[in-house]
């Protein structure tokens, strides 16, 4: 862990809501989880979908009909793909501002991101840490394609500079955020690793997940910043809890029982002081959501960090290595299911705070 933070069991969200006003996408944020707040994505606006949020600065962008391709046999990629690497060499030995640079966000696509600043410029309770998050190098190499169709990642030039933007782009949102003073945690969002093994990886390997981790992470950490990866259902997780992330991010209501296989791993990680965060509050099912209450939920974390504690892990030391979230954005959810999911996310952390150990 590169940053004092101690997670101590406190709420935290994930970055989506079915609203369309960041004002007070915002504002529901800082009524739920005042003490990590983040920035908030509203998918009702295309600029802000997974792939199209963070794509600007990428050397071959090109729009065909309504699909965005990375267009390598376009005359002009060659001179943009140099571009690129000049900026980047410029940017990371100090002659040029990253601020100044094409790996900022900027409020068309990240709105989000700019009244989460306005709004912690006017606070007056200081929160324990800052989350923001970003599309991992995993999910967008596979889910951006070239003239051909074929996915970036499997071409190594594009995987390098894809991975070298995001890293930056983590990087620009970190740095902005350190000058609040608090621990900066920005989580890497990766559903694309659901399918690692299955025809969607076919030839990418163990070693190819963990050089983009690497890189990526480590940006993060050269900033001060913590880094996270947010899974919302099933993966491979031992490239995750054997990876650099100082936080992992897992869907703990319907995932649980795979994920908990993985003992050494877990082992391992929580030895190192690392954070699980347990998305123990349904989002993904409707149905489940409905069912569910904020007694039902604590009853449930508590049965399944009692399994957690039979791996050997000390049940003070999973209270003070955890955070309660979601185990999805809320995005898809009606506005009132979203602040049932905020609410009860809140209350199970209160009372898991309140057991004792």
């Amino acid at each position: 862990m590169t940053t004092n933070f101690s997670a101590d069991s406190l709420p935290a969200l994930i970055g989506s809501l079915p609203l369309d006003d960041h004002r007070r996408a915002i504002d529901l944020v800082m009524e739920y989880s005042p003490e990590i707040p983040l920035w908030v994505q509203l998918p009702c606006f295309p600029e802000e979908g997974m792939m199209s949020q963070f794509l600007p600065g990428m050397p071959g962008l090109k729009t065909v009909g309504n699909k965005t391709i990375i267009h390598t046999a376009d005359p002009d990629f060659g001179p943009e793909l140099l571009l690129f690497y000049e900026e980047y060499l410029a940017v990371t030995g100090g002659e040029i501002d990253l601020f100044d640079s094409r790996f900022e966000l900027t409020p068309r696509t990240a709105a989000g991101f700019f009244e989460f600043m306005r709004k912690l410029d006017e606070i007056k309770i200081q929160p324990k840490a800052l989350k923001a998050q970003i599309t991992g190098p995993i999910t967008f190499g596979i889910g951006m394609t070239d003239q051909d169709g074929r996915a970036i990642f499997y071409d190594d030039q594009l995987r390098d500079v894809m991975v070298k933007l995001l890293a930056m782009k983590a990087r620009w949102q970190v740095r902005q955020l350190k000058k609040y003073g608090l621990p900066v945690i920005l989580f890497f969002d990766e559903p694309g690793l659901t399918g690692f093994g299955s025809s969607a990886f076919i030839s990418i390997t163990k070693e190819d997940i963990a050089a983009c981790f690497q890189e990526v992470f480590d940006a993060v950490h050269a900033e001060g910043g913590l880094a996270g990866v947010h899974v919302c259902a099933n993966a491979e997780w031992s490239l995750i809890l054997d990876s650099p992330a100082d936080i992992v991010s897992f869907d703990a209501y319907a995932y649980f029982d795979k994920f908990v296989l993985y003992a050494d791993d877990i082992r391992n990680f929580m030895a190192k002081g690392k954070i699980l965060a347990w998305g123990i509050v349904p989002t993904l099912n409707a149905e489940d959501l409905e069912k569910e209450t904020t007694e039902s939920l604590t009853s449930l974390w508590k049965e399944r960090a009692s399994q957690i504690e039979a791996l050997g892990i000390d049940s003070a030391v999973i209270k003070a290595q955890s955070l309660i979230t979601p185990s999805c954005g809320t995005g898809s959810l009606s506005l009132a299911q979203a602040e049932k999911v905020l609410r009860i996310t809140r209350e199970v952390s209160r009372n898991i705070q309140k057991l004792q150990v």
